[in-house]
């Protein structure tokens, strides 16, 4: 084997061992994240896209120079050209074996380049899915625990609203039920007042009435007096005395 297919072949085997440890099942997406964040790679980030294209344009031309060499010795002609000399068939059939092998080994490596960058690729892109997904996922608690706050708050109003309610409308019944019994004292005391009103008039006519009747009386003792100091005049003192005794 030459030493560009010999590197080739190591380049294969380094992809194989790179792409199975790519797919151990137990490393996250997110600690391939973390190495991929190493500086070194950080500083090989410049050079990469160049090495990617680089190595392509290499495996390609090598494929390419592959299969040209496996359809060299699989011609009709150099079959025939073979079959003439013995020697010529074996070292034709083993130009050919060494060209299919060489087409095999670029042909793979180049699968696995392409496939190992992509599989990086969606390392990288599962882990930053998956952080999204985390901060997405705290948003949504602090959401839902937001919400069962306000929602806890809510009912805790409706409740302090509701209970609220109910002593309004209990200190309205009992505002009623004070209204209606101020409202028959009131009219309890309305219907005193008027009693006491009746009562006062009823005062009023009678002492009048007394008043006239004193007045009348008084008239009578005045005139009384009068007829029994004329009758004093008439009659002489001795008499009176006499009379008196």
């Amino acid at each position: 084997m030459s030493l560009q297919w010999t590197a080739v072949a190591f380049f294969l085997y380094a992809e194989i061992v790179v792409n199975l440890i790519l797919c151990i099942p137990f490393i996250s997406a997110h600690r391939w994240r973390v190495v991929f964040r190493w500086r070194i790679w950080g500083w090989l980030s410049s050079y990469w896209n160049k090495a990617f294209f680089a190595m392509i344009i290499v495996l390609v031309v090598l494929f390419i120079d592959a299969v040209r060499e496996v359809q060299k010795y699989s011609a009709p002609q150099s079959t025939q050209d073979a079959t003439v000399n013995p020697n010529l068939y074996d070292n034709v059939h083993m130009k050919l074996f060494r060209a299919q092998r060489n087409l095999y080994i670029s042909g793979f490596s180049l699968f696995l380049w392409l496939t190992m960058c992509r599989v990086v690729t969606l390392l990288n892109q599962t882990a930053i899915t998956l952080e999204n997904s985390a901060e997405l996922q705290a948003q949504v608690d602090e959401a839902l625990k937001e919400a069962k706050q306000h929602q806890e708050k809510e009912q805790m109003f409706k409740k302090v609203l509701s209970e609220g309610e109910k002593s309004m409308a209990a200190t309205k019944e009992q505002l009623k039920l004070e209204l209606e019994k101020l409202s028959s004292q009131l009219k309890a005391a309305e219907e005193d007042r008027r009693k006491s009103n009746a009562e006062v008039e009823a005062m009023k006519r009678h002492a009048k009435g007394l008043a006239l009747e004193y007045d009348r009386l008084l008239r009578e003792h005045h005139q009384l007096q009068v007829n029994a100091f004329q009758t004093s005049e008439h009659f002489p003192f001795d008499q009176l005395i006499f009379t008196s005794q």
